[in-house]
């Protein structure tokens, strides 16, 4: 089958080059080599990892990291009470997707009541707190400043109390370096939690509330030089193919919603609500969808590590593996 590969950069949302490809040749094992050094090395398929996206009852415990570098990190957390502290980035703008159930955010730049499909933002030194029923959800810290490329379908807004039953009593708050890594404390004190929540009658800032919304559409949200943060919905497959080459950044997918078979030249594996991949810079891939499908997607210009056990792997590329994904999204 011929189809069309887009090599793409960072930063622009049209293609630097389209090439004609013949897909077999494309995802298919490199042609044996006519001399014997090894000029290539052999690329394990892609690892998947899972959590669930409904709560399951647990003790609260730090966010669970997926991905990692030196400046950029992204987690799964879920709750059922109150964040332990207060908390303030000193690197760092902290970005939440909500994933199930409802989260206040407690901030000094007012209250915002998370509900699924949302995402906010927390600027760098923002001291902030949360407040989970049942809930999970996901954290991106990206090097401060973060720009938000759209509008917001609402604002922070001030809130007292910020929850019902909410009571002040004795916390703390913390100042952290490093994305906020447990062990990467600067300083530990006792706040005054009122004080704190009641400073947004003096700030002109709200913080943007965004959500995925309801269009067929690849939409960026924060922006940085060199990442990229924002969602893709796709229709039921129609038949057609096109791939997608990015030369300088890691891809890191989180599948939200439907079912939808990643087709790349490290394997071809289906993804369910619930499942993460990274797509290293430079590797070929297109998506084949079984039913309307929406995942997030995060562009990094440096190599994003996954830094937690893999789930599965990806199937190794065949023609029958990959008919076998076209003909469930034709049924």
């Amino acid at each position: 089958m011929r189809v069309v590969e887009d090599v793409m950069v960072i930063g622009s949302d049209r293609p630097l080059r389209s090439i004609d490809r013949d897909e077999h040749l494309l995802l298919s094992s490199p042609h044996p080599s006519k001399i014997p050094i090894k000029l290539w090395n052999d690329h394990e398929p892609l690892p998947v990892v899972h959590f669930p996206q409904e709560y399951v009852e647990q003790r609260f415990a730090p966010p669970r990291g997926v991905y990692e570098n030196d400046q950029l990190r992204v987690e799964w957390q879920v709750m059922n009470g109150r964040q332990p502290f207060y908390h303030r980035n000193s690197d760092v703008d902290e970005i939440s997707y909500q994933i199930d159930g409802e989260r206040t955010l407690m901030t000094e730049l007012g209250v915002i009541e998370h509900r699924p499909g949302e995402f906010s933002r927390i600027p760098r030194g923002v001291g902030h707190d949360n407040y989970g029923r049942q809930e999970s959800h996901l954290l991106f810290y990206l090097p401060a400043p973060v720009t938000e490329l759209g509008e917001p379908v609402r604002t922070s807004q001030p809130v007292m109390p910020p929850f019902p039953g909410w009571v002040p009593g004795q916390v703390n708050e913390a100042v952290t370096q490093c994305m906020g890594t447990v062990g990467h404390d600067i300083v530990v004190f006792p706040t005054d939690e009122t004080s704190l929540l009641e400073r947004v009658h003096a700030e002109p800032e709200r913080m943007g509330v965004h959500a995925i919304g309801d269009g067929v559409t690849s939409t960026w949200i924060y922006a940085t030089p060199t990442i990229r943060l924002g969602y893709v919905n796709m229709a039921a497959d129609d038949g057609t193919r096109r791939y997608r080459r990015t030369l300088d950044a890691d891809e890191i997918q989180y599948q939200v919603s439907g079912i939808r078979t990643l087709v790349t030249q490290r394997g071809i594996v289906e993804l369910h609500p619930g499942d993460f991949v990274r797509i290293p810079l430079g590797l070929a891939h297109t998506g084949v969808t079984h039913e309307r499908s929406t995942h997030i997607s995060l562009l990094s210009h440096l190599e994003l590590p996954q830094v937690v056990d893999a789930a599965r792997t990806a199937d190794p590329y065949s023609t029958e593996r990959l008919a076998k994904a076209v003909e469930r999204s034709q049924a």
